[in-house]
């Protein structure tokens, strides 16, 4: 959402209040376009959802029967964190918060309003509460916030002077204060997925009132892929690119426009590189991402990863396919290669594109570096065979607890050695049954 100032805020909400039943759509920031010129409303914020029915995407949170959901559509909302990326939906909840609440929803920007603002906004929740009339203060990028300006809010949230609604792209772990959480139901909102931007960027296309559809734009199948993956689960940068490509594309005789691979590269400056992620380019590039890192390359491992960061690529496959590798290929030649994984991995859901590409490009450099042993992997692949080969040979009566007198009697644990008692039991004592007795699955590689 562009920033507005807190006046601007007030504004859009008195318009939101006065509009006619007719023009309402209950929605606050629909408002939005009354206050500014025809035609200079961007695309995105035509686009934001004006009910539930439009919502597309967090269906895990505000899917039908979700108690979010309910909360809101009952007017029980308590305050409430929402966390989450860019574009995954947090303004657009806030927007259907005020549709469906009877309390004097007031908007706030911790970038552009200060404690002064606020004060004046608590004065003024206060004279409402005296009157019987409760408020409801969203408060977006409420991080921006620092842990001093946040106690501000806690007598008010605690009184129940405001019911509190934050936005926040960030951590709250990190970023709000303990008692604020205390006081708040914390929602974590996620990218959106590519099957949710896809149905998003088709109904931008098509919708004749607030979308596209008046320029007749028809997408071409690899365009419309493309577009996706450059949203990158953000439904506003999606909508903001297609809405400069449109503008870009050439118009044809009859008026009508067409997004194709060409006008997307001329429109962003940037080649399309060829990538379908469900085709056979897909694996063609993870396999040689792979066998680069496999071959402690990092040269050719960087620019497989560049390419299919280039193309769209998910940065949590590629993430997921690291930590694989790790035990995989790499295990216990350096088992700390598994805790870099997943630092890398966890690095890209905290971090997010385009900064999480240099904790991937961390990961790749540091896993294809590593000296290499896939004993684990190789010993677990042949105990599986023979586990199948030879079905469910019993566990050695030794190896047995006997959890009961009968079980003491008919032999469970006889003869068993501890180990801690007998250290030479670690190597003497048999762990497999008898038909496999002295096979070796684990067979490390030596320095």
């Amino acid at each position: 959402m562009i920033p507005l100032r807190q006046l601007e805020y007030k504004e859009l909400f008195r318009q939101s209040t006065t509009m006619s039943s007719h023009d309402s759509t209950g929605d606050l920031f629909a408002s939005a376009q009354t206050a500014t010129r025809p035609g200079k409303v961007p695309l995105a914020e035509r686009m934001r959802p004006r009910s539930f029915d439009d919502l597309v995407g967090q269906d895990e949170v505000v899917g039908p029967g979700r108690p979010l959901r309910n909360a809101i559509e009952r007017d029980q909302l308590s305050s409430v964190i929402f966390w989450g990326p860019p574009g995954c939906g947090k303004t657009t909840l806030a927007g259907l918060v005020a549709q469906h609440t009877e309390s004097q929803f007031v908007p706030f920007s911790a970038v552009t309003g200060g404690i002064p603002e606020l004060r004046e906004i608590i004065k003024a929740a206060e004279h409402r509460r005296a009157m019987g009339r409760a408020t409801t203060l969203f408060v977006d990028e409420i991080h921006r916030f620092n842990k001093a300006q946040q106690d501000a809010f806690l007598p008010h949230v605690e009184r129940g002077t405001v019911v509190l609604i934050g936005a926040t792209t960030e951590n709250p772990s990190f970023e709000l204060i303990a008692p604020l959480l205390s006081r708040s139901i914390v929602v974590l909102l996620k990218p959106l997925t590519e099957e949710s931007l896809g149905s998003i960027l088709d109904r931008a296309v098509a919708d004749k009132e607030r979308g596209l559809g008046s320029l007749r734009i028809t997408v071409h199948p690899a365009a419309r892929e493309r577009l996706i993956a450059f949203g990158n689960g953000d439904a506003r940068s999606l909508l903001t690119t297609v809405e400069f490509v449109a503008g870009q594309a050439p118009v044809g005789q009859d008026g009508s426009r067409t997004i194709d691979e060409r006008v997307l590269e001329a429109a962003l400056l940037k080649k399309a590189l060829r990538y379908d992620k469900s085709g056979e380019e897909h694996y063609n590039l993870v396999s040689a991402y792979i066998k680069s890192l496999r071959d402690s390359d990092p040269d050719g491992a960087l620019y497989w990863l560049a390419r299919m960061l280039e193309g769209g690529e998910n940065p949590r496959f590629i993430a997921r396919r690291m930590v694989i590798f790790a035990s995989e290929d790499i295990g216990n030649a350096d088992p700390m290669a598994l805790v870099m994984a997943n630092a890398v991995a966890q690095a890209v859901e905290f971090v997010g594109l385009p900064e999480a590409q240099i904790n991937l490009a961390h990961g790749t450099t540091y896993l294809a570096s590593r000296p290499k042993d896939n004993a684990s992997y190789v010993g677990l692949q042949e105990a599986v065979r023979d586990a199948r080969q030879h079905g469910n040979l019993g566990v050695p009566l030794h190896l047995r607890n006997a959890v009961t007198s009968l079980m003491k009697d008919i032999g469970y644990g006889k003869g068993y050695r501890y180990v801690h008692d007998d250290p030479a039991a670690k190597t003497d004592q048999g762990h497999l049954p008898d038909p496999l007795r002295g096979t070796r699955y684990y067979r490390p590689r030596t320095p």
